[in-house]
């Protein structure tokens, strides 16, 4: 945990409870609660997640209340020998807003990668979520891209 007005915590095997409020607090802020609340994983599933290296899932808190928090997966390269993180979702209850969390949450990922041996984070954000496209372009480059979702029946 750090000394900042909302401490971090990356998560641990022990950490179920907050993963499950965070998945709640991903549904509520991309309006997807099919995603993110229905047929939650079993316990077991979510602390064989938690205790994968590659995946880094750290949490901003009020008390014991998740506020904010990110998932990230680290992505081992074969062109070099490096490694590349990819944040999959990032989010903060619209109460703790402009306060810093976001940031905060990918400078400590930062840490974590640069341990890691990473040579890069990278995020996609949806056109018109301006406020996470004004994010990522003060930490970083923007790269137009296409992103295609191959479905797995055809």
């Amino acid at each position: 945990m750090s000394s900042q007005p909302f401490p971090l915590k990356r998560l641990t095997p022990d950490d179920v409870s907050l993963l499950r409020q965070l998945n709640a607090l991903f549904g509520d802020a991309f309006s997807d609660h099919e995603t993110y609340r229905n047929h939650p994983p079993s316990d077991a599933y979510m602390k064989d997640f938690l205790g994968k290296d590659h995946i880094v899932a750290t949490v901003a808190l009020a008390g014991k209340s998740v506020v904010g928090g990110l998932v990230a997966y680290e992505l081992d390269k074969f062109e070099k020998a490096r490694r590349e993180f990819y944040i999959y979702d990032l989010a903060v209850d619209e109460n703790y807003r402009r306060q810093g969390i976001a940031t905060a949450l990918i400078n400590h990922l930062r840490e974590i990668a640069k341990r890691r041996g990473a040579w890069v984070i990278y995020v996609q954000a949806d056109y018109g979520d301006d406020p996470a496209i004004a994010l990522y372009e003060k930490l970083g480059v923007r790269e137009e891209v296409l992103h295609f979702d191959i479905g797995l029946d055809g």
